[in-house]
């Protein structure tokens, strides 16, 4: 046997889970360590004698369970704390316009804190709003997976792709040629920072993934951003790089019912509809939201392997609906889970997360379907893990996965009393806060131990986070606010009678779409 390097014991080891949901659980048991991945799981005894030179984690009164993964992220101060209420999605992006300023390390080891916290090991990280030419946006991309990079975490990085409809569901120019006249130069130079050709977007895709070649931590991937944000071209090119690199591709897809009627203007079907005839829908393809999947997109879905990532407060505070996930589920679709900008405490707390989704999707009724606590810690391991490009090296902890691992201190899971009857699994899905996170391990090294971070000083990092936003608002900062307060109600009437015309669409109207 190879030389081991450490091990990790605990009174329970979540290893994953089967064909049907159940856990894989090992009673007193240990994880063998080497060169970051996990060497063999053995009982606790067996392992000391296996490895007793090597270094001791955990014990008694741990449970251990794979590194969870947030499927879908952006940002690391809020939306709302920069200045915009949760609007519905279309008016939020207007009045996002008026968003201060950060810098992108910051930003990115801040909403890394809260991750790690509660047991986030890996990301993916979809970037949408980076301003600039090419240079600058390659710059923008080196920054964050810098800061992933310094705190030890595992990520994967998409710049969005999108060459059109930056503000409304229409084309731009139009869009600002039926301004107020005041409104249309400011409007059109706002815009111009977020334009760039297809062809340097390519550029961007290939000299980000180039800089992170052979990294074992961090990787880039593709993220067409929406169909509204596509032109057909665009959906060409990432069909063609796609099928190119064999890489995946994460978009957000008819998140909203307001982008339901888009898709049905533009393509006279369903957005899932028209991808297909790109041949967008495999294996490669995660849906983002999929808050509107009708029936037979669900069907075309299922077929194609496509995953979802389940943003459940995103779709909550957007006013966006709730996604029909037991209907996924029961398709066979594989289901992620993503905080998106914000949790519903406006931060980024996946064991929250998680008890959200559990909670939302128990229909009325007896019978009626729900997701089980076992279905949902999948979603946030396994399931997650499918749509990185770390694919079945993480989300697990079998013999030759990557050592990504959370130990929990099952006395403060259960304090002050829980009974045995009740599946381990389930307590900690529902009851695990993380306060009762100990430790969190990426490739076999710890970087969080009992609330502190072992590679980025917290303290210092946030202090500067709040020295830098105590500072006056810039002129350029004052102006964007001005302009998003200016263009609101343009926004907002752009979209009026949008939805009458889904009229008494089942999918629209009421709960019970199916």
């Amino acid at each position: 046997m190879a030389v081991l390097s450490r091990i990790v014991e605990a009174d329970w080891i979540l290893e994953g889970f089967d064909d049907d949901d159940a856990p894989i659980l090992h009673r007193d048991a240990a994880l063998l360590i080497d060169a970051g991945r996990v060497a063999a799981i053995l009982p606790r005894d067996a392992a000391r004698r296996a490895a007793p030179a090597a270094t001791t984690l955990g014990g008694r009164g741990r449970m251990v369970i794979p590194g969870l993964i947030n499927a879908h992220h952006h940002v690391g101060a809020t939306p709302l704390q920069l200045g915009s209420p949760d609007h519905p999605l279309e008016l939020w992006f207007a009045s996002r316009l008026g968003l201060r300023d950060v810098d992108l390390r910051l930003d990115t080891l801040y909403s890394a804190f809260e991750m790690i916290a509660s047991g986030v090991t890996t990301v993916q990280h979809l970037h949408s709003r980076a301003p600039g030419d090419a240079e600058q946006v390659v710059a923008a991309g080196r920054t964050v997976l810098g800061a992933y990079r310094d705190i030890g975490m595992r990520a994967s990085y998409s710049m969005a792709l999108r060459d059109q409809n930056r503000l409304v569901y229409m084309d731009d120019d139009a869009f600002v040629a039926g301004l107020p006249e005041a409104l249309r130069a400011p409007t059109k130079a706002y815009l111009a920072r977020f334009t760039l050709p297809l062809a340097e977007q390519r550029a961007i895709y290939d000299a980000l993934r180039a800089a992170v070649a052979g990294e074992r931590r961090l990787a880039v991937q593709l993220a067409p951003a929406n169909l509204h944000w596509l032109s057909d071209t665009a959906l060409e090119l990432a069909a063609e790089l796609s099928a190119r690199d064999d890489a995946g591709m994460h978009m957000h897809v008819v998140e909203t019912p307001y982008q339901k009627v888009y898709a049905r203007r533009r393509t006279g079907g369903t957005a899932v509809a028209h991808l297909d005839r790109f041949g967008l829908l495999s294996p490669r393809l995660t849906i983002g939201h999929a808050t509107w999947l009708t029936g037979s997109d669900i069907e075309r879905c299922a077929d194609a392997g496509v995953h979802v990532c389940h943003n459940c407060s995103s779709n909550l505070r957007l006013k966006s609906g709730t996604a029909p996930v037991n209907r996924f589920l029961a398709r066979g679709i594989p289901v992620a889970l993503g905080i998106d900008e914000a949790g519903i405490n406006d931060d980024r707390d996946m064991l929250q997360e998680m008890r959200l989704a559990l909670r939302i999707h128990r229909e009325p009724g007896i019978d009626a379907p729900h997701p089980s606590p076992a279905q949902i810690l999948r979603m946030a391991t396994e399931r997650g893990a499918a749509t990185t490009p770390f694919g079945t090296r993480i989300g697990r902890l079998s013999p030759g996965c990557e050592a990504d691992i959370v130990l929990f201190d099952w006395d403060a899971v259960t304090f002050p009393y829980q009974n045995a009857d009740v599946p381990p699994v389930d307590v900690l899905v529902q009851r695990a806060k993380s306060s009762s996170v100990r430790s969190v391990l990426v490739a076999g090294e710890e970087i969080y131990r009992d609330g502190r971070f072992l590679r980025v000083d917290r303290d210092a990092t946030m202090a500067e986070i709040a020295a830098r936003f105590a500072q006056p608002l810039s002129a350029a900062e004052t102006e964007r606010r001005q302009l998003g307060r200016d263009i609101f109600p343009h926004v907002r009437a752009f979209y009026d009678g949008w939805l009458a015309e889904l009229g008494d669409d089942p999918f629209y109207r009421g709960s019970g779409r199916f």
